[in-house]
């Protein structure tokens, strides 16, 4: 096995001297430096160093500037820095900053041998977990599209099968269930990546607008049209062209954006010459096109060009497998984001997400997210930072599910307020008192269990 390389850093060359016998017999490589500045040399010039003892206090950069500055250009390996008794106060606060861990002078010999080889082995375990830990997210993320359940995995597949052609796609589904995210995808998988993907959602503006959005207009088109303007269509010539919500445009619009697709010309506002671009065209829509057809509201030709391949995105909740990785994957950034120091979630707090329908899908949870990570009070998340409109609602939902009978009648008979006041009971005492979780069980709101609390004159403390 290649030799653990150490840099040793201390402005007393006794003591390098004396640490370099030391560490040399344990079987490491050693690098020495008399100064910051040297080490930090040392540091971009070295590949591999596996960690870096140097002292604290030493003129010109002392130990936790040079750990500062080494962090700043390459990602500082485990870094221990030699202390004597007045200068403790000042390791403990490099602790805070990402040091590995101190030694008080005069060195032990026996403990420092322990300190880094335990430091060189925490890190190499930390890069395994780190290296298996992307592995894993890669096999369920394709162009930030998260998802290991089958439908979403026959998505990435059909993804990776259509992105490379230059095929119109009409992408199906719910508000908030990630079309744009995968109309990206396509346009990524494309021949095209390299060029621009330019967005427009059609339900955002009135027809007059978004003809202009779309087509451009000249200067003088209209009053206040004082230069000429570009349009998305030319603005993705040679990209793609996402159009969300296309179910909403107008039948006139709709004329407009047919005849471009059958000839690739089109006029800008105010304009008779017409323009050539070379554009893909990916539309989406929440709406049944077929439905609205039927009503006069979208046109049938304009369908058969948009949808050569239709995808559909599923919902959330036909796909709850996934929302443990939709969770991790959203906490992080928000815990980054808004500094918070966030480990993970409380099982019920999963279980509470789990049962509930999430009718607005994936951007409804990356609220429901956000909102729990700022609210979070310690370093997990728990059921009391979940929105009391999830909380109730899944409640309803799973007591609206089959499940065993729990009490058995006796034959004399009981009481529903006996039952309910014994359910309310054994209810809390599952979940410890706290008052949220058993209103989440019991599928009622937590004002609606404090009610009943008062009514029964339940003693629940916490």
């Amino acid at each position: 096995m290649r030799k653990k390389k150490i840099l040793l850093v201390d402005d007393r060359m006794t003591t390098l001297k004396v640490l370099m016998a030391i560490l040399a017999d344990e079987g490491y490589d050693i690098l020495q430096a008399n100064s910051g500045a040297k080490a930090l040399e040392l540091a971009r010039e070295q590949k591999n160093i596996n960690l870096v003892l140097s002292d604290l206090k030493m003129p010109g950069m002392d130990g936790l500037a040079l750990y500062r500055k080494m962090n700043a250009v390459i990602e500082a390996p485990p870094f221990i820095i030699m202390t004597a008794h007045g200068t403790v106060k000042s390791a403990v606060q490099a602790l805070k900053e990402g040091i590995t861990n101190y030694l008080i002078k005069p060195l032990d010999y026996e403990e420092l041998t322990i300190v880094l080889e335990r430091a060189i082995r925490e890190r190499e375990i930390s890069h395994k977990l780190k290296h298996f830990q992307d592995q894993v997210f890669s096999d369920h993320c394709f162009h930030n599209m998260i998802g290991a359940c089958p439908q979403m995995r026959e998505i990435f597949d059909m993804v990776q099968t259509v992105g490379a052609t230059d095929v119109s796609v009409l992408i199906l589904g719910e508000t908030g269930t990630g079309k744009e995210l995968l109309a990206r995808a396509l346009h990524l998988e494309s021949a095209r990546r390299d060029a621009h993907m330019t967005c427009i959602n059609s339900a955002a503006l009135t027809e007059t607008l978004l003809e202009v959005e779309l087509f451009g207009h000249l200067k003088g088109a209209f009053t206040g049209a004082v230069a000429e303007k570009k349009g998305r269509l030319e603005m993705a010539h040679k990209g793609t062209l996402f159009l969300d919500e296309i179910g909403h445009m107008s039948i006139g619009l709709q004329t407009k954006l047919l005849r471009f697709l059958e000839e690739m010309t089109f006029e800008p506002v105010g304009g008779a010459v017409s323009r050539k671009v070379d554009v893909r065209l990916i539309a989406a829509t929440n709406l049944d096109l077929h439905k609205e057809i039927k009503h006069g509201r979208f046109m049938r030709d304009l369908l058969y060009r948009i949808d050569v391949i239709s995808i559909q995105m599923p919902p959330l909740r036909e796909r709850l497998d996934d929302l443990p990785l939709l969770v991790d994957h959203f906490v992080k950034p928000y815990a980054m984001q808004y500094k918070k120091e966030i480990e993970g979630v409380h099982p019920d707090f999963m279980e509470t997400l789990m049962s509930y329908h999430w009718p607005g899908n994936i951007r409804e949870l990356k609220n429901c997210l956000a909102r729990a990570v700022i609210l979070a009070k310690g370093p997990l998340l728990g059921v009391a930072d979940i929105p009391e409109k999830i909380i109730s609602e899944g409640g309803r939902l799973r007591a609206k599910q089959p499940g065993r009978l729990i009490y058995a009648i006796p034959e004399q008979g009981v009481s529903i307020r006996d039952m309910e006041h014994e359910l309310i009971l054994k209810t809390l005492d599952q979940c410890s008192g706290n008052k949220s979780l058993a209103a989440q069980r019991l599928g009622i709101s937590r004002k609606a269990l404090y009610e009943k609390i008062a009514r029964f004159k339940i003693n629940a403390q916490k």
